[in-house]
């Protein structure tokens, strides 16, 4: 059977194109000898993927970094999750609950390349990173670093640890083109003093898309005796890394994002020499402070988005990290080649491939980023998000695996009319 039969095939199974389990595997086995640069640009492939999802067709989704939302295989075996843990109830809850929690946090530990004694379940980035932020031991007078580009909740806990503790908050601006990581590490070297105790880093900034030397800044800090907090919200199962090899003292993510798990999961990563050192957001009844499990008591919760990671983590396994994160760049190089240097369009994404995957920014000069977004969506149905602030002003672009070139081109042609 070729390709093109096969992807009918797949087309005609129900609605929106729902792709069961079987289909997906033998469409990957057809690919799987494929060079990864090759099959990056085969339409063919992708759009096999894209008869898995149901899609809203009202519009062009360009916003898949607030929520990756699920394919119709993965949206299955989590209403799968709800309905047997429905049946069950407090049994469930009573028995089995713990146990499976932490067989799919070894899960998510080894797919982060940590120990297993160093990773917990949260509920989202935010979560994580503000157990962190809130649970650091402050004294007055001490001082933590940050970008503006970062993310605003975690923006606002420093804040409150500021307003609650005396912390003195450094705030750095990155550019958004910038020259080289030397640039960017010596931009954080500049705000730290003798007093700084923690520094806070994106991992991929999610206004812009790009992605931060975290190993050179953590070094830097670590040799002026500063603790390395890294907001990986945008990175994890976006782009190939391990944890470990980031060199960070703490990071977290959100796994509702590029891992496509249901709403509701995150991760934090504590190194083990540190867990002691961080006051828990809940009391929990683990008596040993070494142990990261002391910082993941939040009470009764949706356990069957839990359980929905296992399902996710497979489907991830299946398409390939190379395979997803070559195909998220190469569409996110694909637009932007195509529109960088054009009449009053601003890119705020480098271009160079190694700072940036799959997200980037544009804006149009004299255009206000809500009014572009506006556009975009009443004039040409594509749906972006606008931002406005911290140096960084138009709209947020972050295809996904089911987004297709010819949507590009719909995008590509709007931009173009409105710059002009």
């Amino acid at each position: 059977m070729n390709k093109r039969t096969f992807l009918k095939n797949i087309s005609a199974f129900g609605l929106a194109g729902l792709t069961p389990l079987e289909s997906f595997a033998n469409w990957m086995s057809m690919h799987e000898n494929i060079p990864v640069d090759e099959l990056s640009k085969d339409e063919d492939f992708w759009l096999g993927i894209r008869n898995g999802y149901r899609l809203k067709p009202d519009y062009i989704n360009l916003e898949n970094g607030y929520y990756c939302f699920l394919p119709q295989e993965l949206l299955e075996s989590y209403l799968n999750h709800v309905r047997e843990v429905n049946y069950q109830g407090s049994y469930y809850m009573r028995t089995v609950q713990f146990d499976n929690k932490k067989k799919i946090a070894a899960r998510l530990a080894e797919l982060a390349g940590c120990s297993t004694e160093e990773l917990i379940i949260t509920r989202n980035t935010t979560e994580s990173l503000d157990m962190v932020i809130g649970g650091f031991h402050w004294k007055e007078r001490d001082e933590a670093v940050m970008a503006e580009q970062d993310y605003g909740a975690m923006l606002d806990m420093f804040k409150l640890v500021e307003k609650r503790f005396g912390v003195v908050n450094k705030i750095v601006s990155i550019p958004n083109n910038p020259t080289s990581d030397e640039e960017l590490v010596q931009l954080y070297a500049n705000a730290i003093t003798t007093k700084t105790k923690l520094l806070m880093v994106c991992h991929m900034v999610n206004i812009t898309g790009q992605i931060m030397p975290v190993q050179k800044i953590a070094d830097m800090a670590h040799s002026k005796g500063v603790q390395v907090l890294a907001d990986g919200a945008h990175a994890f199962a976006h782009i190939q890394y391990k944890i470990p090899d980031l060199h960070c003292d703490y990071y977290a993510a959100s796994l509702h994002k590029w891992l496509s798990v249901p709403l509701g999961a995150g991760i934090l990563y504590v190194k083990k020499e540190n867990i002691p050192t961080i006051w828990p957001l809940l009391a929990d009844g683990e008596p040993d402070e070494t142990k990261i499990g002391r910082l993941n008591h939040i009470g009764t919760h949706p356990v069957h988005t839990d359980l929905a990671i296992a399902n996710s983590i497979d489907f991830y396994l299946k398409l390939g990290a190379e395979r997803k994160e070559a195909r998220l760049r190469f569409l996110q190089h694909y637009w932007t080649s195509r529109v960088r240097g054009v009449t009053n369009l601003i890119l705020n994404t480098p271009e160079d491939s190694k700072r940036t995957c799959g997200i980037a920014n544009v804006g149009i000069k004299g255009m206000k980023p809500g009014d572009m977004a506006k556009i975009l969506l009443e004039k040409y149905k594509v749906y972006t998000v606008a931002i406005d602030g911290a140096n960084v002003h138009g709209c947020r672009i972050t295809p996904n695996i089911y987004t297709t070139t010819q949507e590009l081109d719909v995008f590509v042609k709007a931009l173009k009319e409105m710059a002009a």
